[in-house]
């Protein structure tokens, strides 16, 4: 089970953070091809975002993209290592600060118009959805919205193996159940595919109830997501060499 105390240990000293997190877009052909290809259609209507927190950062593959979309950034995680990187890299960024912090405290401040994260709360366990869900919602911006990548595995067969360690406790109903009696309203979820598993993951928006008092969630289950990577990497990446 991936807890609080094994991401520590994951991302922090012991991680070998050469290539950046690089690696783990290279299915897309790079994370310039993944996020133009995956994350921005699903978001550009809600970019730019004047504030923006993004919850576990790691070395900053995605706060490159999200930096130019605001005038107040905020990066927050678990591992320190991360958080030095990020501050070193991104230290010409004047309106961007990164915040250590202990896997289940936001750092107060807001309101925000974006709270994002992809490809790293997938290992969160139910426990921290609960700590984080209620926080994020106090600090969003009237209309502001949340972007969160997890785990869907609490949907699927718990004996099935699971090799990119993904929380066990997490599924998309679980999360929007939250969301819903935490006070917001879960706009689009969409199940994904990663690598040969199927339903593996979801990628969830939401946001503050009295923002979208007449909205329903539309619910997506995309098992050809692995596919929309190997033609983005096809396709897509050879442009951005």
């Amino acid at each position: 089970m991936p807890d609080i105390d094994w991401n520590l240990a994951a991302w922090s000293g012991g991680r070998d953070w050469s290539g950046e997190g690089e690696a783990w877009s290279q299915p897309w052909g790079g994370s310039e091809a993944q996020w133009f290809g995956v994350l921005y259609p699903r978001l550009h209507r809600r970019l730019p975002a004047p504030a923006i927190m993004e919850i576990a950062p790691g070395f900053g593959r995605w706060t490159r993209f999200l930096l130019p979309q605001c005038t107040s950034f905020v990066g927050v995680d678990l591992s320190q290592t991360a958080i030095e990187a990020c501050r070193d890299t991104f230290a010409a960024a004047s309106h961007a600060s990164f915040v250590c912090n202990d896997g289940l405290t936001l750092p107060p401040g807001g309101p925000l118009d974006l709270v994002f994260s992809f490809d790293s709360l997938v290992h969160a366990e139910f426990e921290v959805f609960e700590a984080y869900v209620p926080q994020i919602l106090a600090r969003l911006a009237p209309g502001g919205v949340a972007f969160l990548h997890h785990s869907n595995l609490a949907a699927l067969d718990p004996a099935m193996d699971n090799p990119h360690h993904r929380a066990r406790s997490v599924s998309a109903a679980r999360l929007r159940h939250l969301v819903a009696i935490s006070g917001g309203a879960v706009l689009v979820q969409e199940v994904i595919a990663w690598g040969e598993f199927p339903q593996h993951d979801c990628m969830t928006l939401f946001g503050r109830r009295d923002s979208f008092p007449a909205s329903r969630p539309t619910l997506l289950d995309n098992p050809d997501s692995w596919r929309e990577a190997w033609m983005i990497q096809q396709y897509q990446a050879p442009w951005n060499r």
